[in-house]
């Protein structure tokens, strides 16, 4: 066991020394690797102390490399320009028609980035380069303007609005292409125009200017003629009184040529010009017609203030004609309406003023009345009045406004008249309210007009009233003037459907039945002598009852001093009778009044007539002394009366009698030869007969004439 235990120690022995020896070497290796350390280390830093200077000159030089390269790219950046000059130069200076307009503009383009370029430099090494390139360009601008206007003046020639408005077409505007060509043109030009802004040499626009120019002149040139046309319509002789006729001055047709023309010039500048200089150059283009049309404007206030009674229709027409178009151009172009309000302003004050002019120079045109006819006919200014009152019922929406701007019942006051007789053709010293009156979106109130046609026939009315009292004599005559004054006014509203929803015969009503009174009271004479307090001895039966009146029974009661009583009222109410109807055949009256005082004198004396006639006929029967003396009213005196029954009335055999009025229907018509021959005699009294009739009218009202 021992030997065997020593040879594993001996072993493990071995294995150990193996190991220490394999330490000890690599001790000295790691020393060894320790000195190589240190000696790399060293020489690190040997390297490193060497290199470190070259390294950062390395990055010094990048950095110097990078900047030479950007200033390389800036030299080219400055040369490029230079290049330019002589590349666009020949260009330029041969001219658009030679080097082709795409080509010349393209220069043009190229030049001016070029001196953008050069500009923002900011180099005062450049200013005698940004000069030259200023100068080049300018000279391609003048080129360009030349060319500009050159085709413009193409397209202007002057066209007859006329033939354009009465055949329904479209006024001319400029073709797609001529549009575009345009349109590149006046943006080259507009661009040069900024480059001098920019320099500090700002020059107009000319390229507005230029169209604005030309094409001015196209639109003034092209409506100058309907101007002439409305100021020579609206003139008239001295002694011409007629009221103004609607659509009678050429200024209608002169506001619809000038709308449309401006609208199609609208078109041109928006295909040519871009942005906020639309507007600009659109206001500048339209200046010069807009200035005549102004101009033609005053001319008319002129002419209307000298006639306002006549012509004042012309400036609420004017009115109801332009101030809707102003609002139409501005809401397509956004433009024009401060310049035409301008414009109408003038108008506009001679209408307002006019509101009261109408009325004091109605009242003061009558108050100088020096005759009136002595048949009771109407005088010219009644006539006249209602052609006015006709023609204001067809501008009501400029009355209304106008009303509506001065309120109910200031026509009745002078500060219209005041206010507006300062500014007579000034155009310039109005209110604010005068500049803004709206025809479009206000609301208006019909009762003004009413009031104001009203007032206007109430005070001819109460005017003629008073000058017919104090030149007629008789009540009878001053009636039938005033009636027939009524019945014009009252035929003028009633036939005119524009009068109808402000004015109504109504509110001539008070005045019509007060003259008819006046005229009735002198038809009340006659009818007191058919007025009669007999007493008789039989009971006496009352007139108009359904039992026929027994004349024959009356006239026996009556004693001979009644019935020459009775006689005696015939002979009185024959003799006033006839003074009524020589009165009234002297009177000249309108249809209307005829009929209306026939029907009120037939009212009046017809059932007095009857009722006398129906008692007492009897008096004379069979004898006819006296129906035939020249006291004798028959058919033929009440048809020239024209006081008729206008109805035929057969009363059967036996039945009552009818009454004078209706007794002598059967013999309208009818000469008295006729009569004779044909054997007809009144059945029922000995007093009447029939003769001609040789005035206008159909209708008879056979009167009897006793003793």
């Amino acid at each position: 066991m021992p030997p065997q235990k020593s040879a594993a120690f001996a072993e493990e022995s071995a294995e150990v020394q193996v190991l220490l020896a394999s330490l000890a070497k690599t001790k000295d290796l790691t020393k060894r690797i320790g000195a190589s350390l240190n000696r790399l280390d060293a020489s690190g830093n040997i390297v490193k102390d060497a290199i470190g200077p070259i390294y950062s000159n390395t990055q010094q030089l990048q950095v110097t490399s990078r900047n030479i390269d950007r200033v390389n790219e800036q030299i080219e950046k400055l040369r490029k320009p230079l290049d330019a000059k002589g590349r666009e130069e020949g260009i330029i200076r041969a001219g658009p028609r030679a080097s082709g307009i795409n080509q010349y503009l393209g220069a043009l383009k190229r030049i001016d980035k070029a001196l953008s370029d050069l500009t923002a430099t900011n180099l005062r090494s450049n200013q005698q380069t940004i000069s030259e390139f200023h100068g080049l360009l300018s000279t391609g601008v003048n080129q360009l303007l030349d060319l500009y206007r050159s085709s413009l003046q193409e397209e202007d020639h002057q066209v007859e609005p006329l033939h354009f408005l009465t055949k329904g077409l479209n006024f001319p505007i400029f073709s797609g292409d001529k549009s575009s060509y345009l349109s590149d043109v006046a943006n080259a030009i507009v661009s040069a125009g900024a480059q001098s802004a920019r320099l500090g040499q700002r020059d107009d626009d000319q390229g507005v200017k230029i169209y604005a120019d030309i094409r001015g002149d196209y639109l003034h040139l092209s409506l100058q003629n309907l101007a002439t046309a409305s100021i020579s319509t609206a003139k008239r002789g001295p002694n011409d009184q007629t009221v103004y006729k609607p659509g009678s001055n050429a200024i209608g047709t002169y506001a619809q040529c000038l709308e449309k023309m401006f609208l199609a010039e609208f078109e041109n500048v928006v295909r040519i010009f871009r942005g906020e200089t639309v507007g600009r150059v659109f206001s500048a283009t339209c200046s010069k017609a807009l200035n005549d049309f102004g101009k033609t404007l005053f001319e008319l206030n002129s002419v209307i203030r000298s006639r306002m009674l006549t012509d004042c229709f012309l400036a609420y027409e004017i009115m109801d004609m332009v101030t809707p178009l102003s609002y139409r151009l501005e809401k397509r172009t956004g433009q024009l309406r401060p310049q035409i309000s301008d414009a109408l302003r003038p108008i506009r004050d001679a209408a307002r003023l006019s509101l009261t002019e109408i009325l004091s120079r109605t009242r003061s045109q009558a108050e100088s009345v020096t005759t009136l006819p002595p048949d009771g006919n109407t005088i010219p200014l009644v006539h006249e009045t209602a052609a006015r009152i006709r023609t204001l019922g067809q501008f009501d929406k400029p009355l209304l406004h106008l009303l509506t701007s001065i309120g109910d019942g200031g026509w009745r006051g002078n500060a219209p008249s005041n206010a507006s007789a300062n500014s007579i053709g000034a155009g310039s010293n109005t209110t604010p309210q005068s500049s803004t009156l709206n025809l479009a979106d206000s609301v208006d109130n019909p009762g003004l007009l009413s009031n104001y046609l009203g007032d206007l026939l109430d005070i001819l009315l109460a005017t003629l009233n008073s000058r017919s009292q104090a030149f007629h004599k008789t009540k009878s005559l001053q009636a039938v003037f005033m009636l027939n004054t009524i019945a014009v006014l009252t035929r003028t509203i009633t036939s005119n459907p524009e009068l109808q929803p402000y004015l109504n015969p109504s509110r001539l009503e008070s005045h019509r039945k007060s003259a008819t009174s006046s005229y009735m009271t002198a038809w009340r004479e006659p009818s007191v002598h058919l007025l009669d307090t007999i007493n008789t001895t039989s009971s006496r039966p009352i007139s108009g009852s359904s039992s026929a009146l027994d004349s024959t029974a009356i006239i026996k009661s009556l004693g001979s001093k009644d019935k020459d009583r009775i006689k005696e009222k015939f002979k009185l109410f024959n003799a006033a009778f006839d003074e009524q109807v020589a009165r009234h055949k002297s009177l000249y009256m309108e249809r209307e009044v005829k009929a209306g005082l026939q029907r009120d004198i037939q009212s009046t004396i017809e059932p007095l007539y009857g009722r006398f006639w129906d008692r007492y006929h009897e008096l004379d029967k069979g004898k006819g002394k006296t129906g035939r003396h020249q006291g004798l009213y028959d058919a033929t005196s009440a048809s020239e009366m024209e006081l008729a029954a206008n109805r035929r009335l057969n009363a059967p055999k036996g039945g009552p009698r009818l009454s004078s009025l209706k007794r002598s229907q059967s013999m309208i018509h009818v000469s008295q030869e006729e009569g004779a021959r044909r054997g007809l005699r009144d059945k029922r009294s000995g007093f009447g007969h029939a003769k001609d009739d040789e005035s206008d009218f159909d209708d008879t009202w056979s009167m009897i004439s006793v003793f």
